[in-house]
């Protein structure tokens, strides 16, 4: 049966079915060899979209941009302070704005639920550039990455999330994981795991994928025989300065090595992070962190960045290129 994601919004992974994941991970990958080849066709001429960034970004926004640009489309910035949005005027009567003026809106921000509310309201597609609570465009540039570096399909491949296992990339990467089948261990101190209804879900969804989730304070015990080692950022964007030493003290047990990537016993192991990334002290945060407490790197070290099983920047190239996928997918005539 063909599948149709037109006029779909994209706010969470558990908004796509296994099939319609993998159709935009193939669409993603048709997209990507004609932009490289010089053969790319633009299906999305005449169509506008509205980027909602009530957070900061440098992949989510580019990604979009050049996605829309590359396909024909005009898109609209509205940054922090570039709208009356939140202040003077509620997300429903933006959405509802908005709608009639533009083809689809990108939102990138805070609670999951302002993402609904556009989505609920706009009546065109919406698509989640990242909440609190998950980041699926992320995720699918991921998985896309993945099968770039790998014989096996994605249902057989172990992947090791090491860090913070209640981050909005972790979260995501697991309902990507049950979805398509992957075999998941998140490595993180206990205070820090999903709750128990999360991994419900996860298991309630893999089920019928075989997905597998590991839940577990022993990073040799999540790293051991995986493909592919990620983590994210520890400091989160919101989060209280105050609260960071305390924070880095608990996952510093979590930090990427050079030891952590041999503990997988698989000389084939890729290592993998959303970015951006405090692998040095070569950014203001990072030298006043090496300042404060000595550090100079956090979720990994530079040895580990900077080396030949280092992806990174891999992912993320293929953020525009998964971005375009949706857009295609859900606005394409």
């Amino acid at each position: 049966m063909p599948i149709n994601l037109r006029g779909r919004s994209v706010l969470t992974l558990d908004d796509l079915s296994p099939r319609e994941i993998r159709h935009l991970l193939t669409l993603a990958a048709e997209l990507k060899a004609a932009k490289s080849a010089g053969t790319e066709q633009p299906h999305l001429s005449r169509r506008n979209i509205a980027l909602i960034f009530e957070k900061d970004s440098t992949r989510t926004r580019t990604g979009f941009e050049v996605a829309a640009y590359d396909q024909g489309a005009h898109v609209t910035y509205l940054g922090p302070a570039g709208s009356h949005i939140g202040h003077k005027e509620s997300m429903k009567d933006t959405a509802r704005v908005l709608g009639r003026m533009y083809d689809a809106i990108e939102y990138r921000g805070f609670g999951q639920k302002i993402a609904e509310v556009l989505a609920a309201n706009a009546g065109v597609p919406v698509y989640n550039g990242l909440t609190d609570e998950t980041h699926p465009t992320q995720t699918l540039a991921d998985f896309m990455t993945m099968r770039e570096y790998t014989h096996k399909h994605l249902s057989d491949i172990t992947v090791a999330f090491l860090g913070d296992g209640r981050d909005n990339v972790g979260l995501s990467l697991a309902i990507g994981a049950a979805k398509v089948g992957i075999n998941l261990r998140i490595a993180s101190p206990r205070e820090f795991w999903p709750d128990q209804s999360f991994i419900d879900h996860f298991n309630d969804i893999a089920r019928d994928t075989g997905g597998q989730l590991l839940v577990t304070e022993s990073v040799e015990d999540a790293v051991k025989g995986a493909d592919f080692i990620y983590t994210d950022v520890w400091l989160s964007m919101g989060e209280s300065e105050d609260e960071w030493p305390e924070r880095i003290r608990q996952l510093t047990p979590y930090r990427v090595t050079t030891a952590v990537m041999e503990a997988t016993g698989n000389p084939y192991a890729k290592f993998m992070h959303c970015l951006p990334a405090f692998h040095n002290a070569e950014t203001e945060v990072g030298a006043a962190l090496e300042k404060q407490l000595g550090i100079d790197c956090m979720e990994v070290t530079d040895e580990v960045f900077e080396s030949q099983a280092s992806i990174v920047f891999d992912q993320a190239e293929n953020r525009m290129h998964t971005i375009k996928a949706i857009l295609v997918a859900t606005m394409a005539g």
